[in-house]
């Protein structure tokens, strides 16, 4: 497996070309932390096992996008769907999960409007439990 040396151009797709990514952040994973499994027979050490499900974390991303397109972004939050991460090495990652919040930043002049927005991973697909697939 080989490095990838520049996250360029890495590309997030929630609702087709609404937004033009600046910056992303793609999902991670989370274990959900410890189990205690420490008894009063344990001598030295509090011993923990690990759960046996696991968390897609928050994609992230500042884009930039165009105002006239409020209707079709309002549209888009909390509705789960498809979202595809493309990595710069034409990889992708796809799960199911919806556009949670859309946060415009400060418009200037000299700059194009930009906001955040951050995606939340639902692994589910019509209530059926579907695992991200890394392709």
């Amino acid at each position: 497996m080989a490095r990838m040396d520049d996250g360029y151009a890495t590309t997030i797709n929630v609702g087709g070309t609404l937004f033009y990514e600046k910056v992303v952040t793609p999902p991670g994973v989370d274990g959900g932390g410890p189990i205690d499994i420490t008894l009063m027979a344990n001598t030295k050490w509090r011993t923990f096992a690990a759960k046996a499900l696991m968390t897609l974390a928050n994609a992230s991303a500042t884009v930039a996008y165009d105002p006239a397109c409020y209707d079709e972004i309002i549209d888009l939050v909390n509705v789960n769907g498809s979202i595809v991460v493309t990595f710069p090495d034409t990889h992708t990652l796809t799960f199911y999960g919806w556009l949670n919040s859309f946060i415009p930043n400060e418009c200037a002049e000299g700059g194009v409007p930009t906001a955040e927005i951050e995606i939340i991973a639902s692994n589910q697909n019509a209530g059926v439990e579907t695992a991200p697939v890394y392709a």
